[in-house]
């Protein structure tokens, strides 16, 4: 099958299980702000920053350069050396993710008080903590399977972590109040580990059950695959790292530059969980087709440019980066009209319809740049990457501090617009410049 056919047919299947996962997702939204009210759903988006600084420190550089190893290797004909590399990610990476549960159970309050600024997280933080051992197997197996453009198993574990965190969190909810309890957003919590604990054991089951995988694995193999792992996660490990902190110390002082404005402490929150919890998914609800795209134009990208097709490599950025940007222009059409009635009727908050109506704007740009910066990983210039992402994080960050306590949270739209407009022409023009100057008339 040809690169591009296993492309169409890989994000295909993402693009399918993502769409379902983004509903399930956005009416489970419709519920936590129903059932829990805007202050505890601000209050619950809040350690969010924490989980995903874990996240990039203990599996996401780890899952990108796994899926580059294992891209690489099957196009060469090595097919046990990409299962051995497997090997080395998965012990890893759960080294890693077993050492963050440490930190954080005895530094949950801490990091609560003194980096989210509020007290009321240090429940949330333990009880998600438990999910990163869980995460960290579903996202290396997932990543091997990515290298390989096999994307059934990522999808159908996808649907199944959503699946089982939605129905712990309504359950409990459900039973909870009847027996008389008041239900908190510690549920919500625990619903993350419960999802990533049956996704990381589906995953696992099924990966044993390949009959092509190796009984065992050689030592040299390993110590060989697992330097080759150590040497390009290592800086996609910390690009992703400082590009996380950038962003959950964004997404941490959002509540304090709105107190600055002139609100209140629950407002503030409120106001953080609109936007978060509500108003960005449902910009974010079409981004599945274009993380679909981009999850499965990296190995594409990085396997032909290892056959050195240039030929193929441009076919596939003008099909994956044109159609994101057709996408984005209609969902921005879409959002700019019917925008302040979904906030009214699905949330019941005219903020939401606000933010959805100047959120909008970024579609076109946001959609386009997942699949430019997945072919930018794609080529192995994880350092370009980096300086991109950092330079549109820096900009919305400006915002927070600059623009913020003088225009509250239109200021820091504004500043998201901005920043993904910057992101697209930088990512646009390195691209450009990774083709020979024949290629670049296909474009």
């Amino acid at each position: 099958m040809s690169a591009k056919h296993k492309l169409f047919r890989g994000a295909m299947i993402l693009t399918a299980a993502g769409f379902i996962s983004r509903i399930m997702g956005f009416f489970f939204r419709i519920f936590l702000s129903h059932a829990f009210g805007e202050e505890n759903v601000g209050l619950y988006q809040l350690v969010f920053p924490v989980y995903a600084l874990c996240i990039s420190l203990s599996t996401a550089g780890i899952q990108t350069a796994l899926s580059r190893m294992t891209a690489n290797k099957v196009s060469l004909g090595k097919i046990n050396e990409a299962k051995s590399a497997l090997t080395a990610a998965l012990g890893l990476t759960l080294l890693v993710s077993f050492a963050e549960i440490i930190l954080i159970q005895k530094n949950a309050g801490f990091i609560a008080v003194s980096f989210l600024g509020d007290e009321r997280c240090t429940d949330l933080l333990m009880i998600i903590s438990y999910a990163l051992p869980c995460a960290a197997v579903h996202s290396c197996i997932c990543g091997y399977y990515f290298g390989l453009q096999d994307t059934k198993l990522p999808a159908v574990s996808q649907l199944l972590e959503q699946a089982v965190r939605i129905l712990s969190v309504v359950l409990l909810f459900a039973v909870t109040q009847k027996n008389g309890g008041m239900p908190s957003i510690r549920l919500a919590a625990a619903g993350i580990t419960a999802g990533e604990f049956v996704s990381a054991l589906f995953s696992a089951h099924t990966l044993s059950r390949c009959r092509r995988l190796p009984r065992s694995v050689s030592a040299s193999s390993l110590a060989g695959n697992l330097r080759e792992l150590l040497g390009l996660s290592f800086p996609l490990t910390a690009n992703r790292t400082i590009v996380t902190l950038l962003q959950s110390v964004e997404a941490a002082s959002i509540p304090a530059g709105l107190k600055l404005y002139g609100l209140n402490s629950a407002d503030a929150l409120s106001l953080y969980g609109v936007l978060t919890g509500m108003a960005l998914p449902c910009i974010l609800f079409p981004s599945a087709v274009t993380n679909s795209v981009g999850t499965v134009l990296m190995p594409a990208v990085s396997a032909a440019s290892t056959s050195r097709n240039r030929t193929a490599i441009v076919q596939l950025l003008k099909k994956a980066a044109g159609s994101c940007f057709v996408l984005g222009l209609a969902c921005c059409l879409f959002f700019l009209i019917f925008g302040r009635f979904i906030g009214t009727l699905l949330f019941h908050s005219s903020d939401a319809g606000k933010f959805i109506l100047t959120l909008a704007w970024i579609c076109p740009f946001l959609y386009t740049n997942n699949a430019l910066v997945s072919a930018i990983n794609g080529y192995g210039r994880t350092a370009s990457t980096f300086l991109i992402n950092a330079c549109g994080l820096l900009i919305r960050i400006g915002s927070v501090f600059l623009i913020i306590p003088h225009y509250g949270i239109q200021g820091y739209l504004w500043g998201l617009l901005i920043s993904q407009l910057c992101v697209f022409i930088m990512a646009f023009c390195f691209l450009i410049s990774c083709v020979s100057k024949g290629q670049i008339e296909n474009l």
